[in-house]
């Protein structure tokens, strides 16, 4: 017996093991199968299928083609507006929390607080607080804003701190062991370093936001959700195609231009 078989025998025998994972992955998808109920389909709502995907297929150009503010560009432009200044609002928000979570910029207990705090609202759905603001606010841009800032810290505060305690770690030494205070290891050590993640991190949270913009338009928080679901509620699919047609259009050359400009920003 060769030194290579020696080896495979020494190495545990997950076989049983893969068994039982492939099993309760089974048992869990045909737990999940269980919820779908094709009985509650009725003739009506095959015709109303119909009707949405023959609508989507035809959209109103009028809707496409009205430059005031009740036509769509306007409140492509409104909804672009809002996930732009919700991300900027968040994203300079997220700085200091970033470097208060921490772990190799403050002490153990501070950065334990913040992240606790973080996750808190990392928890709550943007639909919620979107909600909340609408009941403080009214409806209206503004809540989107606030929603979209709020939800903005929690995940790049999050994404920030994985940049921050990644770099490398001689340097804030180095300055340290020269006498540097807090502030001047963030200002001249830190920050180069974290400029061009910063921005990548950024531009990819506005693209996620302008999805986000959607749905809060959805509970009157702005954009072009509100006029989605009135003419959903209506059954004017023509309208919901074009509405859809002009999101789909605006997402991805927002996600072309994103994705262009993070690669450039990582890659150099």
């Amino acid at each position: 017996m060769n030194a290579i078989d020696k080896q495979l025998q020494l190495q545990p025998n997950r076989r049983m093991s893969y068994i039982m994972t492939m099993i309760i992955l089974s048992l869990l998808f045909i737990w999940s199968i269980t919820a779908i109920h094709f009985e509650n389909v009725s003739a009506s709502g095959t015709k109303i299928a119909k009707n949405i995907f023959v609508g989507l297929l035809n959209p109103d150009w009028s809707l496409i083609m009205n430059v005031t503010t009740e036509g769509i560009p306007y409140l492509l432009i409104e909804t672009m507006a809002i996930a732009f200044l919700g991300t900027i609002v968040g994203a300079l928000l997220a700085i200091p929390l970033a470097f208060l979570s921490a772990s190799t910029i403050v002490p153990k207990p501070i950065a334990f607080i913040v992240r606790f705090l973080l996750i808190m609202i990392r928890t709550i759905p943007a639909i919620v607080y979107g909600l909340m603001f609408i009941r403080v606010t009214g409806p209206g841009p503004f809540a989107g804003v606030l929603t979209m800032s709020l939800t903005s810290i929690g995940m790049l505060s999050k994404l920030y701190v994985d940049v921050i305690e990644d770099l490398d770690k001689n340097i804030l030494e180095s300055m340290e062991a020269i006498g540097c205070t807090l502030m001047e290891k963030i200002r001249f050590g830190i920050w180069p370093q974290l400029t061009a993640l910063f921005t990548s991190i950024v531009i990819y949270r506005f693209d996620m936001n302008l999805r986000d913009a959607t749905v809060l338009g959805l509970v009157g928080a702005g954009g072009i959700g509100a006029p989605l679901i009135f003419a959903m509620n209506s059954y004017k699919w023509s309208e919901v195609g074009a509405i859809l047609l002009g999101l789909v259009v605006l997402i991805l050359l927002v996600e072309y231009i994103s994705n262009r400009a993070r690669t450039k920003l990582v890659k150099g």
